[in-house]
């Protein structure tokens, strides 16, 4: 397989670096061995001379690894969302495969997310969810999907459900804030849903139509 890449989308921040660095990179020495590219080991030497000399406002940063093992890094600047923010989502037509293991995988392989994404007008909805084939609950186009609980902890959808291991899931899952556990459209009826990666954190977020 060598039509794609592998990426990381990480948010930096003034004073306090790259937010959940370790992480990142973990996913993508992991993700690098099981697909057979190369070059994964030098991504934190890529990072260093960014770091060494690092901007004074908040950015987005991405690094791409080729098959090849050729690294890119990009930045821009970035604006987070205040903490007030409510996504609408909606939940698309397009389903995802359960068996795919390319989807544990943050690729740029993204003609599934994109046709989901374009069910609904962006306008209108922030997010969309999709399912898998067995209409489970599965991931957001860019995010992972999360419900609360009766006891305040989060209920995220297993990976074995169709959805990438994202790298702010993991961290609430290290921290146990969050578990894993199949779930279903009609369980999102009644509960605080958000919607999160490692670039945004945690969004709230709201059923739509």
């Amino acid at each position: 397989m060598t039509d794609f890449s592998l990426f990381e989308t990480m948010r930096y921040t003034p004073g306090e670096g790259i937010a959940r660095l370790s992480l990142h990179l973990k996913r993508l020495e992991t993700s690098a061995r099981r697909l057979g590219f190369a070059g994964a080991d030098k991504a934190a030497e890529a990072l260093a001379p960014y770091l060494e000399t690092p901007p004074d406002t908040l950015q987005r940063l991405r690094l791409e690894l080729s098959s090849t093992g050729n690294i890119t890094i990009t930045s821009a600047p970035f604006t987070l969302q205040p903490d007030d923010t409510v996504w609408r989502i909606a939940i698309a037509k397009t389903r995802t495969a359960s068996a795919d293991t390319l989807i544990r995988h943050k690729t740029t392989r993204r003609a599934l997310y994109e046709a989901a994404r374009a069910e609904f007008p962006a306008d209108l909805i922030n997010e969309v969810i999709l399912l898998n084939e067995k209409g489970e609950l599965a991931e957001g186009t860019i995010t992972n999907l999360f419900v609360e609980d009766e006891d305040g902890r989060l209920m995220t959808p297993p990976i074995s459900s169709g959805c990438l291991a994202g790298v702010l899931r993991s961290s609430l899952i290290c921290v146990r804030k969050a578990y894993n556990r199949r779930l279903r459209p009609e369980e999102l009826a009644g509960r605080t849903l958000y919607v999160g990666n490692s670039l945004r954190g945690l969004i709230r977020a709201e059923l739509g139509s």
